[in-house]
């Protein structure tokens, strides 16, 4: 460990080449460069966080199970122990946030996909610490995990969009929650920008279920966010809905040309990259040709896989080139490849082997000759560390450089090669496989099983260095969970790959397996066409930092300022803070500025917290005012949605006939009646300053707010089609204020109209729900309060009047600005993975439907290197996989992934 610290912490190798007669002195020194480029990676050091989840998707009433693991370079710091994961439904509205303990850089989390809340949908887990929080966003975990339905849907469906010029055509199958097909059933439809129908109509289906909408699809920017609703006639008087996002529908393809190092450049043979894709983002199977102004064909190429590929081209001076093209069916296409250039200085990728990574810079001879003796800085990093930095001077029009490899980790080396005045003019990503693998090995004490057989799994980590290791282990029964290996991104392709480009990678896993031939061409095709990657040296070597907000967090804090009534900070005063549901009490005092905090706390979520003032003189005329927590706006241009599932009753077929068969008595319950006492559901139509609104476009649950200090905390996220403005603090119509309008939504608690600083003087714990109007489509609300937009806040109802209060009961009732009560984010519950034992006769004899046989996310293998797992497996018949993953307190990571039968 400490020699792989010190090869991080060193340049491993630095290229001096003394100046000559009449080179020109660099204006910023290599030193320099170096000492700013190590100023920020010593500063700011790379966090990456990963999820390895029990299964690739799920069913409603399922129990999902995942890994957190924290990735961090060497820099001596105190990493995160703290890390959150998010989940985020299809239409970009955030269900739920969860706060996992960190310890070792891992830690456990789960989600019960209860029917009640969670619908079929597909669903996006960001996870990221809070130190992630300070740079830029793109660089979170994020994963999209379908879920399906088997229990409460009542509509199955599959879609498929085709398009014919400015019309596009959805053709939909529709099935009743038995498989039944709806055939003769009446159908409305609207085609929505997100809120405001674009389309409409109505139709039937045929006897096979089957219906034809038709809709304009000329707007294509419409249909990147928009939605088809498709409602169907039901046996009783409520319809069947249907909901499809209309992304689906675009047909547009592209294709994009990327010179290596960033240029073509005249007289100079390099490759050329390319990558198609197609409206969702995935690549497209292409060939072509390159062809130069006199239609001469110069090259040809076909991608590699996943669209992705490159080829050979000597560019001539004044020559432009084009591509003819062929996308899967498509007809051909041309498109122009970018222009020749004569001056420019260029980094190639020339080989890599056991001992080092040779890279070329290269110019033409015509821009030589203007340049000759120039000097030109080579910088590399991995990671957050500046492995490699060199001061190159141009002998000829081109150079190779040979960089060592000795104990260089795995992932991706970016070289960048500036001007001596610390300009970026030509950068080339490479992919380095080094020696930073942990290598796991899994085998089972036999080959061959029966239904409900004892298991025992010997797991051995055979690495030079058996440092300890944290594994975490998954067993399903591949048959009820098939899925594409290819297209999980595994602990490997996500701390290696991933986690340092920007947009979307599909199949990350693909260009890891070693049964892929050709997976270092492609693997080097992505390095060329992935545009986007994490360090930019531009505002580094100008010393234009991040500013950071969030520290890397060591436990819950909760902070804030205790003031006297006028305002006026109130140093030194007495605080304690109490959580009754675990017998903590905790004191601490205020600073000169009236500045307190609790640190290093340790409760679960949705237990109640309180912080009083009261141990002062004069606590009547005290504030307590907390902190707000910060948490990173949901991305709507997340990439990761190209792994959408679209018809998930048609891709999910098998787990989902699997899951009806394991929650069956759940269904049955659909078709008992049940007498008893109906709680009713309170509404914004019970306030007559509310009864002229339409019905309510989102509806969230009192329930949902339990995480939140103040409601505020809470509203900035969850308000679906709301934006939340910093600058104005009011909050606006998201549709309409990106088209520049900036008339605020109107607040309501229970029917009166409140301002936005009266918001966090509600209680969260008295809220029964909050109801979004994003349209006032009679101008009742509007033309009162000029708003655009209402948000209605609905308390729990008051309880039936009694005797008459006392003054000391009725004081007791009034908020008291000295006492905090609150119901913050804490850490997730504990819970562990049921797993059956099945040595009685008695046990044997029940049906055992489970696909997640074995979930163990707390394996550590010691020094010894060598741990073994016993479990059972359950009813299903074929191969049942294990996979393995897992990280040593070196940093090194790995995965394993192992079979075995069942008869």
């Amino acid at each position: 460990m400490n020699k792989i610290k010190s090869l991080l912490f060193l340049l491993l190798f630095v290229l001096i080449i003394l100046p000559s007669k009449g080179q020109e002195l660099p204006k910023i020194p290599i030193n320099t460069v170096v000492e700013r480029v190590q100023k920020y990676f010593g500063v700011y050091p790379v966090e990456k966080v990963h999820l390895h989840f029990d299964k690739p998707y799920y069913a409603v009433g399922d129990t999902l199970w995942f890994k957190m693991y924290l990735h961090r370079n060497l820099v001596e710091y105190e990493p995160s122990k703290v890390g959150y994961v998010e989940i985020i439904n299809g239409r970009d509205s955030l269900v739920q946030t969860l706060r996992i303990p960190l310890d070792k850089g891992t830690g456990n989390g789960y989600l019960v996909l209860d029917p009640q809340y969670v619908k079929q949908d597909n669903y996006r887990f960001r996870a990221y610490t809070k130190w992630m929080m300070n740079f830029d966003g793109s660089f979170f975990f994020n994963k999209i995990v379908p879920v399906g339905d088997a229990i409460n849907k009542k509509l199955g469906t599959t879609i498929t969009y085709i398009s014919e010029g400015n019309k596009t055509k959805a053709q939909i199958q529709f099935k009743d929650g038995r498989g039944d097909l709806l055939g003769k059933r009446k159908i409305t439809w609207e085609a929505i920008d997100g809120w405001d129908p674009f389309d409409k109509g109505k139709s039937e289906t045929d006897d096979m279920g089957r219906a034809t909408i038709t809709f304009s699809s000329k707007d294509k920017e419409i249909l990147k966010n928009g939605r088809l609703i498709v409602k169907v006639e039901g046996e009783s008087a409520n319809a069947l809905v249907g909901d499809f996002p209309l992304k689906n529908a675009l047909t547009d393809t592209d294709i994009q040309f990327f010179p290596e190092g960033g240029d073509l450049i005249a007289g100079i043979a390099k490759n050329v990259a390319f990558k198609a894709i197609g409206p969702n983002g995935k690549g497209l199977a292409v060939k072509g040709k390159i062809i130069d102004g006199k239609k001469n064909t110069v090259a040809e190429f076909s991608d590699l896989g996943l669209g992705m590929g490159y080829f050979s081209l000597l560019p001539q001076t004044g020559e432009s080139y084009k591509a003819v093209i062929t996308i899967q069916d498509e007809p051909e296409r041309t498109f122009d490849l970018p222009a020749v250039k004569e001056e420019a200085v260029n980094l190639v990728y020339h080989k890599s082997d056991d001992n080092a990574i040779q890279i070329g810079l290269v110019t033409s001879e015509n821009y030589f000759s203007k340049i000759q003796n120039s000097s030109f800085y080579i910088l590399a990093q991995l990671n957050g560390h500046l492995v490699y930095a060199a001061q190159a001077t141009l002998k000829n029009s081109s150079l190779l450089i040979s960089v060592p490899k000795d104990e260089l980790p795995s992932g991706i080396v970016q070289f960048t090669v500036l001007t001596p005045q610390g300009k970026p003019i030509s950068e080339r990503l490479v992919f380095n496989n080094g020696n930073s693998d942990l290598n796991i090995q899994v085998k089972s004490n036999k080959q061959d099983y029966n239904k409900k057989e004892a298991v025992k799994l010997d797991i051995t980590n055979i690495s030079t260095e058996k440092l300890p290791s944290h594994l975490s282990v998954s067993v399903i029964d591949e048959a009820k969970v098939p899925y594409d290996d290819h297209q999980e991104n595994t602990i490997v392709s996500s701390l290696l790959l991933t986690s340092d480009l920007k947009g979307y990678v599909e199949k990350p896993s693909f260009y890891f397996d070693e049964k892929v031939e050709n997976r270092a061409e492609a693997l080097d095709a992505l390095m060329m066409t992935q545009g986007f990657r994490r360090f930019d040296y531009d505002e580094l070597i100008a010393e234009k930092f991040p500013q950071v907000n969030f520290l890397p967090e060591q436990g819950i804090s909760l902070s804030g300022t205790l003031r006297l009534n006028t305002g006026r900070p109130y140093p030194n005063g007495g605080l304690l803070l109490s959580v009754p549901a675990r017998a903590l009490r905790k004191d601490t005092y205020t600073d000169q500025s009236g500045r307190f905090s609790f640190e290093n706390l340790v409760f679960p979520d949705s237990v109640k917290v309180t912080i009083n003032a009261r141990s002062n003189d004069n606590y009547r005329n005290l504030v307590i005012n907390m902190d707000q927590s910060f948490y990173p706006a949901i991305d709507l241009r997340n990439p990761y949605t190209s792994n959408e599932v679209l018809n998930i009753d048609q891709q999910l077929t098998a787990y989902l006939m699997n899951s009806r068969n394991e929650y069956r008595t759940s269904i049955l319950i659909d078709e008992v009646t049940v007498t008893g006492v109906v709680r009713t559901q309170r509404t914004s139509k019970e306030f007559s300053a509310l009864s002229g609104l339409s019905m309510a476009d989102h509806r969230i649950e009192g329930e949902r707010l339990s995480g939140c200090n103040v409601l505020t905390m809470c509203l900035n996220t969850m308000l679906t089609g709301v934006t939340y403005d910093s600058q104005t603090l009011r909050y606006y119509i998201t549709r309409n204020y990106n088209q520049g309008s900036r008339t605020p939504v109107q607040f309501f608690l229970n029917g009166m109209p409140i301002d936005e600083p009266s918001l966090n003087s509600i209680q969260t714990a008295e809220v029964e729900a909050i109801e979004i109007f994003l349209r006032d489509d009679l101008g009742t609300v509007s033309r009162m309060y000029q708003n655009d937009g209402v948000v209605s806040i609905i308390t729990k109802k008051e309880k039936p009047k009694g005797p008459r209060m006392s003054l000391a009961e009725i004081e007791a009732l009034l908020p008291k600005s000295n006492v905090i009560d609150m119901y913050p984010l804490g850490y997730i519950k504990e819970r562990v993975f049921y797993s059956p034992k099945y040595d009685t006769d008695q046990s044997r004899n029940t049906n055992d439907y489970r696909s997640t046989v074995y979930w163990n996310p707390s394996v550590v293998i010691d020094e010894n290197g060598q741990i073994s797992l016993d479990y059972y497996n359950a009813d299903g018949n074929g191969k049942y996989k294990v996979v393995v993953e897992g990280i040593d307190d070196a940093g090194k990571i790995g995965r394993s992934v192992y079979y075995y039968n069942v008869k």
